[in-house]
């Protein structure tokens, strides 16, 4: 929490690094897939650490720290990040705001990112704006946005709704990471 998050995401990227140097896998057919704060853990993979991803994808994500609490019922979750118009919690999230760290010239992995017209917790600003930066970058490889527009955040979602959206981030790993999809 706080001004200790970083954590969290130097854990993933250790468990990432140890997998690839263990020889469990190599770098392009290691997939990363996370959603709400899981979807900030993924955007925090994808910007802090590209060269370790072979795809990611980062479903109903928290993106842009800096504004995060301005949107929604997010200003609840001060508590957890801490906010932007504190000088000294400023800091803390600008180094990890994914959006914010996004640098030119610089390759990312294939990315999904997945949001829900009704989300009444994440924005779906929040994909949305890190979808259309990075698509305009020409370094980058392939950036989708899926937006479910009959749906919110996930729970009570039908389950034909969840296994369509399993589908398609389940498709798109296995395009990217040289898997199959099917019998």
């Amino acid at each position: 929490m706080l001004g200790n998050k970083q954590n969290v995401f130097d854990d993933l990227h250790a468990a990432a690094a140890h997998l690839v140097s263990s020889g469990w896998t190599v770098r392009e057919r290691l997939g990363a897939y996370g959603a709400s704060n899981g979807g900030l853990l993924m955007g925090a993979a994808m910007t802090q650490r590209p060269d370790l991803y072979g795809a990611i994808v980062c479903q109903v994500p928290l993106l842009d720290m800096l504004r995060y609490q301005r949107l929604l019922i997010a200003r609840f979750w001060i508590a957890e990040y801490g906010s932007s118009e504190v000088e000294e919690q400023y800091r803390w999230l600008r180094r990890y705001s994914p959006y914010h760290n996004v640098q030119d010239g610089r390759r990312y992995p294939p990315v999904l990112f997945t949001t829900a017209e009704g989300d009444s917790r994440v924005d779906p600003m929040h994909a949305r704006k890190m979808t259309a930066l990075l698509q305009a970058r020409p370094e980058s490889e392939v950036v989708l946005l899926r937006v479910d527009r009959d749906a919110g955040h996930g729970v009570g979602k039908p389950l034909e709704k969840q296994v369509d959206d399993l589908a398609d981030q389940w498709s798109f790993l296995a395009w990217q990471l040289g898997g199959t999809v099917g019998p």
